[in-house]
């Protein structure tokens, strides 16, 4: 039978992830495919580690890497696909959101030869109006400024044949968005819509702050339209620059030279205004420079602290 690696990162999830272990195994349980459960513990704080050792003590197809500190979710889902080894692996939440009876048309379409089957958000009732304009505002503005094209909605409930697994892998950079990076390796994909399931407890880990980091690494990662923005409204001012040139010869010319009064309103606006222009555009080339600087340091993307299961088997 073909074979299936289930990748599922997860940070804090002690008061559910029996539950949802329980939900993933019934949805699993009637398919015609060999199954590995690859749980990828974040860095918990809690006492996820041990309820994952108890369920990997009792079923022989789940896997578990500890990392040794919180990474974040793109580098834990990283680590599950570096480790997966199967025809076919599939990344979702092991909050609840993402339905594990999907699991089964994602596979009959990867059947049909999908190699990317792309799980697509439907708008979500419990999500507040500022989650999804907030959404809707950054895939607009991510597809305008890019060349990659990103599937609104789309998120890390996704499957990947393995041609498309390993073309994944040839892209090691630190900085991560993978649902642009799914989207750039170019495989035949296709959108299956769903309706995200109420979480099955707790809130959501990703705060403010993380996501505006990963908005920050999708647009840094895949534009350079903040570098060609800023070098636009360099040429800006010195057309300005120049312009003002002209008008204030023009008064030396005619001899109107008495005309000029001192405006030191106008001349503080200006300066101010060209300042935090400059100061603007120094900071998205720091931005830049920043982001080949932790590139060039080839720093690992997560480390691994413990893996245990049945199935485990050490890779290079």
């Amino acid at each position: 039978m073909p074979s299936v690696d289930l990748v599922i990162p997860v940070y804090n999830e002690e008061a559910t992830i029996t539950l949802f272990y329980q939900q993933l195994c019934r949805a699993i349980a009637d398919l015609p495919y060999t199954f590995r459960i690859i749980f990828v513990n974040d860095g918990s704080g809690d006492g996820l580690s041990e309820r994952l050792q108890a369920l990997a003590a009792q079923d022989p197809r789940l896997i578990v890497l500890e990392l040794s500190r919180n990474f974040g979710q793109q580098a834990a889902v990283t680590a599950g696909l570096d480790y997966a080894d199967a025809d076919y692996v599939i990344s979702l939440d092991g909050d609840g959101e993402h339905p594990p009876e999907l699991i089964g048309e994602m596979l009959s379409l990867a059947s049909q030869g999908y190699e990317v089957v792309l799980g697509q958000r439907a708008r979500a009732q419990q999500a507040g109006p500022f989650k999804r304009w907030t959404s809707d505002a950054f895939y607009t503005f991510i597809n305008s400024i890019g060349n990659t094209r990103i599937v609104p909605g789309s998120g890390e409930f996704r499957l990947l044949a393995r041609p498309a697994l390993l073309a994944l892998r040839q892209m090691p950079e630190y900085h991560r968005f993978l649902r642009g990076m799914v989207a750039w390796i170019g495989f035949r994909s296709v959108i299956l819509p769903y309706i995200p399931a109420q979480r099955l407890g707790g809130r959501s880990k990703y705060s403010v702050r993380r996501l505006i980091k990963l908005a920050l690494d999708a647009t840094f990662s895949f534009s350079l339209v903040p570098l060609y923005a800023a070098l636009s409204l360099g040429g800006l001012f010195l057309l300005l620059a120049l312009l003002e040139a002209i008008y204030v010869l023009s008064f030396w010319v005619t001899g109107r030279s008495s005309g000029l009064a001192p405006g030191w309103s106008s001349l503080m606006f200006v300066l101010l205004f060209v300042g935090g222009t400059i100061m603007i555009s120094l900071g998205i080339l720091g931005a830049y420079l920043g982001y080949i600087f932790q590139e060039v340091k080839r720093r690992p993307i997560y480390l691994i602290r413990k893996t245990y299961g049945a199935q485990h088997k050490e890779q290079p």
